[in-house]
């Protein structure tokens, strides 16, 4: 496992977060997160890709009957395994592979969040997988990306417009301006550390339709989507956040665990079961109105009840 380029900014990235997260993650990707993560009181929660633990214990100070952190850097893990050992919280940190979490049995953990990190993990695939595994029945798996539609990296721009009128400037629109929406890939993003410093990790472009795939071949099923908006502060304080009220550069995803597709013998007794069940119905309706029906009218539907922000910090 070799996270060096993560090991090189922990620290400055530990600086930033605090154990409020940093400013776009404060005032625009957590609350939403938090919002669709929803009471965390007497449930199993790890926190993939963790970096400084802040949400681990936060979900630990908040009841959660378990919370685990995982990250693939060791100077992130000690970073975060310092942090509660100042302020212990029962919150354990491990150091691991996201794709192999073979030290946690099948159905740990009840809620699994990610927070900013998925789009950074080379084996997404096999992440995604893990994390099915490790999900107990009605678990959940909530995590937030960049917007894949908008942030395509140095690929979109924002540009800012103003019409000429005989009166004057009118009042300024915001364009996002996108390219090569559909050239997934590894891509470098610079993290600038200071004014003359700037450190660059790894990070993998995938569309909309490739994260659901990811999430489908799991046999996890999309709940929930959101776009979060800049709160007052991000309106404030960051040079984008006034457009980002216009356009998202995130977006907050909740999927849970879904019967996987039928294949094999599976599959032809899935078709004789359907077979059966339309002659089923078939026949009771030629029994008239008032005969008794069988099949789907008696079936009741299941339902199934987890980073980065700006390089630059402004």
């Amino acid at each position: 496992m070799d996270d060096t380029e993560w090991d090189r900014i922990a620290a400055w990235r530990d600086e930033r977060m605090g154990e409020d997260g940093d400013l776009w993650h404060r005032a625009i990707i957590d609350p939403v997160l938090l919002e669709v993560v929803g009471p965390v009181r007497g449930l199993r929660v790890l926190d993939l890709a963790c970096g400084n633990g802040y949400l681990a214990r936060r979900f630990a100070r908040e009841g959660a009957a378990r919370s685990v952190g995982v990250d693939g850097s060791a100077k992130t893990i000690a970073i975060a395994r310092a942090r509660e050992a100042a302020d212990p919280r029962g919150v354990r940190f491990d150091r691991s592979d996201s794709s192999d979490l073979r030290q946690f049995p099948d159905g740990t953990f009840d809620l699994v969040v990610a927070n900013m990190a998925l789009m950074d993990i080379a084996d997404a695939a096999g992440t995604v997988r893990e994390v099915a595994r490790l999900l107990d029945d009605g678990g959940r798996f909530v995590f937030s990306i960049g917007h894949p539609c908008f942030d395509t990296d140095r690929d979109s721009v924002w540009v800012v417009e103003r019409e000429l009128r005989d009166t004057g400037l009118s009042e300024a629109r915001v364009w996002r301006k996108v390219s090569g929406y559909r050239e997934e890939g590894a891509k470098p993003i610079p993290w600038h550390v200071s004014e003359s410093v700037t450190m660059t990790t790894t990070s993998y472009r995938r569309t909309l339709s490739g994260y659901a795939r990811l999430l489908r071949d799991a046999g996890l099923a999309i709940t929930r989507l959101e776009e979060p908006a800049p709160r007052p502060e991000a309106i404030e304080k960051s040079v984008q956040g006034p457009f980002m009220v216009e356009i998202p550069l995130h977006l907050v995803v909740e999927a849970a665990r879904s019967a996987p597709p039928p294949s094999g013998l599976s599959a032809v007794r899935a078709r004789e079961g359907r077979r059966a069940r339309s002659a089923s119905r078939r026949s009771g309706r030629s029994r008239g109105r008032g005969s008794p029906r069988s099949g789907s009218a008696r079936r009741r539907r299941g339902s199934g009840s987890v980073g980065r922000g700006s390089t630059s910090g402004s």
